[in-house]
């Protein structure tokens, strides 16, 4: 049985994290971290776990956290173990960190975005990007640093990598409109995500400055061979949870001028999606709905070829707490452990 940690058990992704891995055959909670509830039991913090998690949350101790489990799960602001994380703590436990402090390759880029000095650097080129679709190769159970990709991110990218990939998108062009529920926001109490601020409202935010956008160039720039630079705005809407993204692009022309067909674009998706379990492609002219995802850890992927103004249209919707956050993050441990990639995952949507 997998010994798991989570530090930030009391935010939205940790408590979803509590939710999947109750139900996970080969892994058990032990340490339900939480600075601002230590001592307090976890079903009183979320009262659904009553009867289910008598545990009570103890403090955000990592060193001490090491020494009794075998995976941490750090659903953590940016920069906590970036400030704390050590060679020691790392050659005892393997870490999936739920936050953007090993995503971005380039500490400088890191800093600008977020506007924080990195503490720990030198575990960067160590990191693996945890996008099990695109990387899974790279996550064994030699790997001892995850990155979890942010829900934005995941969206945005698998929704044009393959096309970003087979170079049949002029990526000068992108441009991705997401939209999200406010759980994404975290459960902190702040007034922009106040009911009254939120319901029967929609607004953008971080527009040309969203600190996911550089996360998801320097991914479709590995897809692309070269730099990508992408207009990304997203979006609050006044639901829970869940995630919807709009990209368009301009198709690039065959020798003849003429568009890449329908089939060459299915093509394009089958090619690298076909076998997954947790994508599914939806049939010709459906458009992704956050609904048919929510609870679970499926991304739907659907998209419209625009013939009047050579554009493509790609939509892709997934549920911001499981394959957005918390899903992914077990689906990278199924990997560090060599498991089954959808134990404990296999969760049908809820509707309505």
């Amino acid at each position: 049985m997998i010994r798991a940690g989570i530090i930030g058990a009391t935010g939205y992704a940790g408590s979803e994290l509590v939710r999947i891995l109750t139900n996970h055959r080969e892994a058990e909670v032990v340490w339900y971290g939480s600075r601002s509830y230590i001592d307090k039991k976890y079903h009183e913090v979320y009262q659904n776990m009553f009867r289910i998690v008598e545990d009570v949350c103890r403090d955000d101790n990592l060193a001490e956290l090491a020494e009794e489990v075998d995976v941490i799960f750090t659903a953590t602001p940016q920069g906590f173990l970036a400030g704390i994380l050590t060679e020691e703590i790392l050659s005892k436990v393997k870490i999936v960190d739920l936050s953007a402090d090993y995503r971005i390759k380039d500490v400088k880029v890191y800093e600008k975005w977020y506007g924080i000095e990195h503490k720990s650097p030198g575990f960067i080129s160590e990191a693996v990007y945890g996008l099990c679709e695109l990387n899974r190769g790279q996550i064994t159970p030699a790997t001892r640093l995850v990155a979890n990709p942010g829900c934005y991110t995941t969206c945005s990218i698998l929704t044009a990598y393959p096309l970003v990939k087979e170079g049949l998108i002029d990526t000068d062009t992108l441009i991705v409109d997401a939209k999200s529920g406010t759980s994404g926001a975290g459960r902190g109490a702040k007034l922009p995500n106040l009911f009254c601020e939120v319901n029967e409202n929609i607004k953008a935010y971080g527009v040309a400055t969203h600190r996911h956008t550089p996360e998801i160039e320097e991914q479709l720039g590995y897809a692309a061979g070269r730099e990508v630079t992408v207009n990304f705005t997203p979006h609050l809407v006044p639901m829970n949870r869940g995630i919807l993204v709009t990209e368009y692009a301009k198709l690039k022309r065959k020798a003849d001028g003429a568009l890449p067909a329908y089939e060459e674009i299915r093509a394009a998706y089958e090619k690298y999606y076909g076998g997954e379990k947790f994508i599914r492609l939806l049939d010709s002219g459906a458009c992704p709905e956050t609904k048919w995802v929510e609870g679970s850890n499926y991304v739907d992927i659907g998209f419209v070829i625009d013939e009047r103004t050579g554009r493509i249209i790609m939509m892709g919707a997934l549920d911001n707490l499981v394959k957005g956050a918390a899903g992914q993050a077990v689906q990278n441990m199924n990997l560090l452990f060599g498991l089954q990639e959808s134990q404990g995952l296999e969760m049908v949507p809820c509707f309505p």
